[in-house]
């Protein structure tokens, strides 16, 4: 390909500009480079292997950029550059080339499509949101399209990603990638891996780094032992894991790259979580998102008729309605009578503290879905070490998980600051979306309104940290067992400890007569108080380490 055509095809940028000038110019280059292609190249034959996920446009295979300029008509948020890849899609379809059609309905597996905010009806302040991420990125990807139900928290969440990733920090860009796709490859999640492996090679990664975890550089390798702990048994990291990590001779870490690594692997195991507990689907233009065969009949009845989902609640089996009625009110009533007894009396310290070893306890002995192993593909196995370390080898074993006191070290007062202290602004950041997750609240529950949720809110961020060993002296953790069911434990338990379990089915067995919007909301706490766990048992071991 000319000179001139590689970079008129690699300037994506252009697409994410606000100035609708150089958007149309970006546009045209692009076509143009597009039908020159078209007319001088035929289509690779079907079935190709087609490329992950990418920040500018591929220029090495027709079928590539087609599928790119597919996602763009999806997903950019600029009406003109959706219309005009479109048209260019059509224009190329009218010479006889087959194009490709995503598959799949949506971003999300669990989600109806048409329940999920489209990119080109939101708000004002959502579409400021969806163009920064995009200028940012080069695409807007399906976690934010499953976050807009919610677009404080996914401004705030986009700001502290952008920041870890792609800002002034300790650690290079590409180990930045590369400790991203270790920490989500220890739960299988393929769709964030994939997505970092190209961000990776984007960024000037060494592509021989991605052919396993021991092609890497010493240094990645010795944090393979931290990310295994983090991922599933937090309360096991002590200050000696981290001194190997600071003194490890000529392949050591400094105190800052170690916070900035510690982040981006809690950051991007409990994305991992959200991913798996919202059914995210591939991205269009990525391996999984998108066909250039045509729709069988029966493909079309399946997937563009039924749409796959469904509605809020659809459920054939005609009990299962019927206990789903009255569940908001069950739940509304018995929060009334805790606020009740919590007026009338408070439990010594004693109960209080046995209570929270009962629900600990307890919590350990929650099944996490299906009993099938899930074993990790060649693909993502190789990017972590030990694929047999999990949550579930400890739980069968009857170990014990010792007692966190959060009065002893806690976020607020021990964590945010040594955070801030090594790694400038990301305490801040991390605690405002902290903040924004737990508190956020639209005073809802299903169709009621001017509702108090603040105790719903805490016994579920409660009862994460509970089966992470973390207590708070101050709450009454027999709440938890009134307000959560067993099914919602079911479903909290795996989406935290082992993700890549979650299945739809469970998604759909808790809170049945909820909204969607409220079900990814309640996804976005059990994501910040896992992340919130996991830094403060990492954080708590820095500090040892450090007296």
């Amino acid at each position: 390909m000319e000179v001139q055509e590689q970079e008129s095809l690699g300037r994506w940028d252009g697409l994410g500009s606000r100035d609708a000038v150089s958007r149309n110019e970006a546009m045209e280059n692009i076509c143009q480079v597009v039908m020159r292609k078209v007319e001088a190249i035929k289509p690779i034959p079907l079935p190709v292997r087609l490329s992950p996920a990418s920040g500018c446009l591929p220029t090495s295979d027709l079928n590539d950029i087609l599928a790119h300029v597919l996602m763009l008509s999806k997903r950019c948020p600029y009406e003109d550059v959706r219309e005009g890849c479109i048209r260019l899609l059509q224009s190329i379809q009218d010479l006889g080339i087959r194009i490709p059609r995503p598959l799949g309905n949506g971003p999300s597996r669990f989600i109806p499509e048409k329940e999920i905010l489209k990119v080109s009806k939101v708000d004002a302040r959502t579409q400021t949101i969806f163009e920064d991420a995009f200028a940012a990125l080069g695409r807007l990807d399906n976690i934010s399209v499953v976050m807009g139900f919610h677009p404080q928290y996914l401004e705030s969440f986009l700001r502290t990603q952008h920041y870890l990733l792609q800002m002034d920090g300790p650690l290079s860009l590409h180990y930045r990638h590369y400790i991203g796709i270790m920490a989500a490859a220890r739960h299988q999640c393929s769709y964030l891996v994939n997505l970092h492996v190209n961000d990776f090679l984007q960024v000037g990664g060494d592509p021989k780094w991605l052919n396993g975890l021991d092609e890497a550089p010493q240094k990645l390798q010795q944090l393979g032992e931290l990310n295994k702990i983090l991922a599933h048994r937090p309360w096991l990291l002590t200050k000696e894991h981290i001194e190997r990590l600071l003194k490890a001779d000529e392949h050591s870490w400094s105190l800052a790259e170690l916070i900035h690594a510690v982040v981006l692997l809690t950051h991007y195991h409990s994305l991992a979580s959200f991913t798996f507990g919202c059914g995210i689907t591939p991205e269009i233009h990525c391996d999984g998102g998108h066909t250039f065969r045509p729709p069988s009949l029966s493909q079309y009845c399946v997937c563009d008729i039924a749409n796959g989902n469904g509605h809020a609640f659809h459920h054939d089996d005609l009990l299962a309605n019927q206990e789903m009625c009255g569940e908001v009110e069950v739940l509304m009533e018995r929060m009334k009578q805790l606020q009740e007894c919590r007026d009338d009396e408070e439990a010594s310290q004693e109960e209080m503290a046995t209570r929270f070893e009962r629900e600990k306890t307890e919590s350990m002995l929650v099944v996490t879905a299906e009993d099938e192993e899930c074993v990790p593909s060649r693909d993502i196995s190789r990017h972590f070490e030990d694929p047999s370390y999990g949550y579930k080898d400890f739980s069968r074993r009857g170990e014990h998980v010792p007692t966190f006191r959060v009065q002893d070290y806690s976020w607020e007062d021990h964590g945010f600051s040594l955070v801030n202290r090594l790694y400038p602004d990301v305490g801040q950041m991390l605690d405002e979306k902290f903040q924004m997750a737990y508190n956020l609240t639209y005073n809802t529950m299903a169709t009621h309104k001017d509702v108090d949720t603040s105790m719903l809110r805490r016994a579920i961020w409660n009862y994460i940290h509970c089966m992470f060993g973390i207590r708070y002296d101050d709450y009454d953790y027999g709440e938890i067992n009134q307000l959560l069911d067993r099914s919602f434990k079911i479903y909290i338990k795996t989406m935290v400890c082992s993700p890549e379990k979650t299945t739809k089915r469970m998604y759909e067995s808790f809170w049945r007569q909820f909204q969607h919007s409220e079900k990814v909301h309640v996804n976005l706490l059990l994501m910040e108080a896992r992340m919130q766990a996991e830094l403060l048992y990492a954080l708590r071991a820095i500090t040892r380490y450090m007296t």
